[in-house]
């Protein structure tokens, strides 16, 4: 069996050779024997491991969050959703880009041949347009809506380092909790998970999703339907939440 040390890997998956060695001590990826010389080896197991740990990396999953799945019991199931998941978003771009091509194509035969433009090209181009900038929309209102609650927190918690009073800085953190909630509440309005156990989408309380560790992939919640608690993945498919 083919053994591989942590420059080898760092460049068989594309990163470097600090983050291999940041995965062994994070626990993520421990290598499966040392050398004479104390050099870490790798084997082919592992390689695959790092380059399944660099695509969920590539999806939005925290390292913490790939540690705990790939440690839970039912990692198989949970990681087949996760990229079923990335699978259907990366198909409906696809699908997205492959509508607007082909509409772009009959305006571009409409005006060459100086005939009208269809009028249901236009309205798919301006559909397509306008869901784009909904989403584009709405994530950057998350953002400017953290940006703003972290701001004064982080200026005030500078402050007081710097020798100022304490006080801004504890009030601050007071008022942006009941911020903090609000922004969160929005943001998990429309989510819903998918079950690794049973595959059931549900939605649970929002006290519950707000108890829990996770990312905006996948999180640690006990299943609505068939009880079981663990890693499951989020999605945002409203209508077949129960």
């Amino acid at each position: 069996m083919s053994k591989y040390t942590t420059g080898e890997m760092a460049k068989l998956c594309g990163v470097s050779v600090r983050t291999v060695q940041f995965y062994d001590t994070k626990g993520v990826l421990l290598p499966s024997e040392l050398s004479e010389g104390g050099r870490r080896l790798y084997t082919e197991d592992d390689l695959a491991k790092l380059r399944l740990i660099c695509t969920l990396k590539a999806i939005g999953l925290s390292l913490d969050s790939i540690k705990g799945i790939l440690e839970s019991p039912s990692s198989g199931k949970v990681l087949s959703l996760l990229l079923d998941e990335q699978m259907k978003l990366l198909d409906d771009e696809i699908e997205e880009r492959r509508n607007q091509l082909e509409a772009i194509k009959v305006i571009k035969e409409s005006v060459r041949d100086k005939a009208a433009i269809p009028v249901n090209s236009i309205s798919d181009i301006e559909q397509m347009v306008e869901n784009n900038k909904k989403v584009r929309k709405k994530f950057r209102r998350l953002i400017v809506k953290a940006v703003i609650i972290s701001i004064p927190q982080y200026s005030f918690l500078a402050w007081w380092i710097l020798g100022g009073p304490w006080w801004p800085f504890v009030v601050c953190f007071l008022v942006n909790i009941p911020i903090g909630i609000l922004v969160a509440k929005h943001y998990f309005k429309d989510a819903a998970f998918i079950c690794a156990e049973c595959n059931s989408v549900f939605k649970p309380a929002f006290k519950d999703v707000m108890r829990t560790s996770g990312t905006i992939k996948a999180r640690w919640l006990t299943c609505t339907v068939c009880g079981h608690a663990g890693y499951c993945v989020e999605v945002y498919h409203k209508e077949e939440a129960c």
